[in-house]
C-alpha cells in the first residue's frame, strides 16, 4: 500500500471578482493524471501470454539494450524496437544515428521553466517535446529530470527543477500530462539523491528517509502519481549501493512506497552487478553492451545482464521468475502506451514544429528573471539612447552540455534580438575601449557559464569576467548585466556596483526574444527565481562536498574512472535544503527563493482563512486579494508557505505548499483561492514511516517571495 498522501489533492482556483469581501471560498477539482490507452491489468494479461511464447534466450535480449539507443523488437510478436531519446528540454538529435530528426525545438532548459511558475505552461512544454518526439519515430523521452538543487555547482542543475520539492513536483505533474498525451513516453530521472555530478559513479548519497521524503521524492512521487510510464535510476550510490542495483531504492522507494508499476530502467553504463541488478527490481538495463572507447576496466561481463544472465541462471543465484517479471514490466508498459497497436512515428506532428517555437518563445518570456533594477529598465527604444553590446553571449546562444544538449534552429541570439527591436541604436563590440564605454547611454554586458552533464562547475565567475564587470560599472553606471547559466552564480562582487540584473538561464533558440521584450518593456517580467542565490558557496548546505585534496574538473576522463575510492557525500543538512537552510541558519543570500521583480506593483490584502480551526485530515480553504496598482498589465506568482509553530521535530521555519500565477491588468484586483490539504501540514514521521500531522498551531503565510511575506493567518488544528 503506498504509503504517500498524494501531492495532488492540493489545487487553486482564480476567480476575477473585484469584491474583496465576498465570503464564499472555491475548492477546485484534482488534477487529472494520464491514463493510458490499455489500463495496467489488461496490458499485463497480454504480456503474459507474449511471455509464455518467449524463449529464455529472447526473455534475456529483452532485458537489456540494443545498439545503444534502443530495446529489443520482436517482429513475431509485433513488439517494436523502440527507441529512447534525450531530454526534458527538446529532442536530442544524434547525427550519428539513421533517421533522425533533420531540426528539433531548442526550448529554454528546464530550471528556466521553473522559473515561469506557470503548471500550465510546462504541460505544452512537455507536449511539444512529445509531438516532437513522435514525428522523430521517439518512443521514450529520456525525461523530465527532477533532482533537487542541493547545490550550486551541480552540473546538471539546469536540467531539474529547482530547490523545492513542491514547485518541482506541480511542474513535473503537468509535464508527465503533457508529454505524455502526445502518445510518447515520459522517464522520470535521475532516481535519487543525485545532487552532483562531480565523479558522481563513485559519489555516496548518505541520506536518511526522512529528508528522502520530504525532499528529493515529492518531485517523482508527483510524477508517478500524474501517471509516468518509466523511472531511469542514477549513477550514484545511495547509502551505499548502486542506485541501478539498489533494491531498498528500487523495490523499496519506489515501487513499494510510490507504487510505481511500469518500466524501471538503468541509466547507461551505471549498474555493474548483474545479480544484484535482476534482484533489485530494476527491469531494463541501458545501453546492454559496452562502449567502445571505454577503458577496459568499464566492460566486464557482469555489468552487462545480457552477457551474464544465462550463467547467473545456470548457477542458481537468480530465478527465471525474476527474469520473467522484468520481461513482464517491460512488456506491460509497451502495450499499455498502444505501442504494439499504432505506429511509434507521426509525422503529421511535423506541422506543429511553429507553434512548438511559440511555446518556447512564450516560455523565455516568463522565465527570464529581473533580480534587480535601479531605474534603469525598461529602455525606451524611442528615446534618445545607444546601446552598447559586450560579454561573452552577445552574439552566440548559451547552453548546457551532455545528454541534455539541444541545438534548435533558426537561432534568436541576443544581438539579432536587441538589433530587432532597437535597429542601430544597439551596437555590439567584444573588446570596447574605455572611451566606447563612456559613450553608450547604456551597457548591456552578456555572460554566463557552460554547465555540463559529467561534471560539476564553480560557483564563481572567472577574475577576468568579475574584473570587466567592475570596470565598465566604474565608466558607466548604466550597465545591465545578463548572466546565462543553468544554476546560480557567485555576483557578489559586482552586484551593488550595476544598476540592472537579468537571470536569462539557458534561454534555448529564441527565448533571446523574450529578454529583448522585457529590455524595451514590451514584455513585463513575472519570473521569479526556483532557487535561492547564496552570496558565497561557502554559505551553501552542501560546501565541502568535494574531498580534501580534490578539485572541480572538466571533461569526461574522471566521470568514467569506477576504479576510485568511493566519496561519502553526507546530508548533514537533512530536510533543510534551499531557503530552507537559509532561514534556518540565519543566512541572508543575495537572492531569495521565489524572489523577481516586476514593472508594476502589486498589493496583497484581505487573507482569509474559511476556519480558524480544522481538526487533523481536514481541509483548509483561503482566499486573498491582489490588486495591480501600477501602470502596466502583469503576472504575479502568489505564493502561499506554511509554518508549523511547535513541532516535536525540527522544521523548517515555513516551506512552500501553494502557489498561482495570476493574470492582472492595471488597476484591477483579483480574489486568489487556494485549498491545502492535510500533507500540506505534515512530516515524515521516521518511527512511523508515514505522514504525521501533529496537533497546534500553524500559520499561513502569503507573500511574493520567500523573504517577503505579506500576510498572514493563524489556524489551529486539533485531533481527529
Amino acid at each position: 500500500m503506498n504509503k504517500l498522501i498524494p501531492f495532488l489533492l492540493v489545487c487553486i482556483l482564480i476567480s476575477a471578482c473585484n469584491e474583496p469581501n465576498v465570503q464564499e471560498y472555491k475548492t477546485t477539482t484534482m488534477f487529472q493524471p494520464f491514463q493510458p490507452p490499455i489500463a495496467y491489468e489488461d496490458a499485463k494479461e497480454q504480456a503474459l501470454k507474449i511471455l509464455n511464447q518467449m524463449t529464455i534466450d529472447e526473455k534475456i535480449s529483452m532485458i537489456g539494450g540494443h545498439n545503444v539507443f534502443f530495446t529489443k523488437g520482436f517482429e513475431r510478436f509485433n513488439i517494436p524496437a523502440m527507441y529512447l531519446s534525450d531530454a526534458t528540454q527538446g529532442v536530442n538529435i544524434r547525427r550519428h544515428l539513421d533517421d533522425q530528426l533533420e531540426k528539433s525545438v531548442a526550448f529554454p532548459s528546464p530550471i528556466a521553466l521553473a522559473s515561469t511558475w506557470n503548471k500550465e505552461l510546462a504541460g505544452n512544454y512537455a507536449k511539444s517535446i512529445g509531438e516532437e518526439c513522435r514525428a522523430g519515430e521517439i518512443a521514450v523521452l529520456l525525461g523530465p529530470g527532477m533532482n533537487i538543487y542541493r547545490i550550486s555547482q551541480n552540473g546538471r542543475n539546469f536540467e531539474y527543477f529547482g530547490e523545492d520539492p513542491y514547485l518541482a513536483a506541480r511542474m513535473i505533474e503537468n509535464y508527465v500530462v503533457g508529454m505524455q498525451n502526445t502518445g510518447t513516453m515520459a522517464t522520470l530521472k535521475h532516481f535519487v539523491a543525485n545532487n552532483t555530478d562531480y565523479k558522481r559513479r563513485t559519489s555516496n548519497s548518505v541520506v536518511d528517509k526522512r529528508t528522502l521524503h520530504e525532499i528529493y521524492l515529492p518531485a517523482f512521487e508527483a510524477g508517478v502519481d500524474a501517471g509516468a510510464m518509466a523511472v531511469m535510476t542514477s549513477y550514484n550510490l545511495v547509502n551505499g549501493e548502486y542506485a541501478g542495483q539498489n533494491k531498498e531504492v528500487i523495490t523499496g522507494l519506489l515501487r513499494e512506497d510510490l507504487g510505481f508499476k511500469w518500466l524501471v530502467m538503468s541509466d547507461w553504463w551505471s549498474v555493474y552487478d548483474a545479480e544484484k541488478v535482476i534482484q533489485s527490481g530494476l527491469d531494463l538495463d541501458m545501453p546492454g553492451e559496452p562502449r567502445a572507447e571505454y577503458p577496459d576496466y568499464m566492460k566486464k561481463d557482469e555489468f552487462f545482464l545480457r552477457f551474464t544472465t544465462k550463467s547467473l541462471l545456470k548457477e542458481g543465484k537468480v530465478k527465471e521468475e525474476d527474469i520473467n517479471r522484468m520481461v513482464t514490466n517491460i512488456l506491460t508498459t509497451e502495450i499499455a502506451m498502444g505501442l504494439l497497436e499504432r505506429p511509434i512515428k507521426d509525422a503529421s506532428y511535423f506541422e506543429n514544429f511553429d507553434q512548438h517555437v511559440e511555446v518556447a518563445l512564450q516560455t523565455g518570456r516568463e522565465s527570464i528573471v529581473l533580480l534587480k533594477n535601479d531605474h534603469i529598465l525598461p529602455i525606451d527604444k524611442t528615446g534618445e539612447i545607444s546601446i552598447l553590446l559586450t560579454g561573452e553571449y552577445s552574439d552566440k546562444i548559451p547552453h548546457g552540455g551532455g545528454a541534455a544538449e539541444v541545438v534548435g534552429y533558426n537561432q534568436v541570439t541576443m544581438l539579432k534580438a536587441l538589433k530587432d527591436i532597437y535597429g542601430d541604436k544597439v551596437t555590439y563590440i567584444k573588446e570596447p575601449t574605455d572611451e566606447d564605454i563612456k559613450a553608450f547611454s547604456h551597457i548591456i554586458y552578456s555572460t554566463g557559464t557552460f554547465d555540463s552533464e559529467g561534471w560539476d562547475k564553480s560557483f564563481d565567475f572567472s577574475e577576468e569576467i568579475n574584473n570587466k564587470i567592475k570596470h565598465i560599472a566604474s565608466l558607466n553606471k548604466n550597465i545591465i548585466v545578463s548572466v546565462s547559466s543553468g544554476s546560480g552564480t557567485n555576483m557578489s562582487e559586482w552586484n551593488d556596483a550595476i544598476a540592472g540584473l537579468i537571470y536569462s538561464w539557458y534561454p534555448g533558440q529564441i527565448g533571446f526574444k523574450g529578454f529583448a521584450e522585457i529590455v524595451a518593456g514590451i514584455t513585463n517580467p513575472s519570473a521569479k527565481l526556483p532557487i535561492t542565490i547564496e552570496k558565497k558557496f561557502e554559505d551553501s548546505p552542501g560546501y565541502g562536498y568535494i574531498p580534501e585534496g580534490q578539485e572541480l574538473y572538466t571533461g569526461w576522463d574522471q566521470d568514467h574512472r569506477i576504479i576510485d575510492p568511493i566519496t561519502d557525500v553526507k546530508y548533514d543538512e537533512g530536510v533543510f535544503v534551499g531557503y530552507r537552510w537559509y532561514e534556518h541558519k540565519a543566512i541572508e543570500p543575495l537572492y531569495a527563493f521565489g524572489f523577481g521583480l516586476s514593472y508594476t506593483n502589486y498589493e496583497y490584502s484581505n487573507l482569509q482563512l474559511e476556519n480558524k480551526s480544522i481538526k487533523a485530515g481536514e481541509n483548509i480553504n483561503l482566499k486573498i486579494d491582489i490588486e495591480n496598482t501600477g501602470e502596466m498589465d502583469g503576472k504575479e506568482v502568489v505564493q502561499v508557505y506554511v509554518r508549523d509553530v511547535e513541532s516535536s521535530v525540527e522544521r523548517p521555519l515555513k516551506e512552500l505548499k501553494d502557489f498561482k500565477k495570476v493574470s492582472i491588468a492595471a488597476g484591477d484586483k483579483q480574489t486568489v483561492y487556494f485549498t491545502l490539504t492535510n500533507r500540506d501540514f505534515a512530516f515524515w514521521d521516521a518511527k512511523t514511516e508515514d505522514w504525521k500531522v501533529e496537533a497546534g498551531k500553524f500559520e499561513i503565510l502569503v507573500g511574493k517571495a520567500s523573504n517577503n511575506i505579506l500576510a498572514s493567518a493563524k489556524l489551529e488544528i486539533t485531533e481527529e
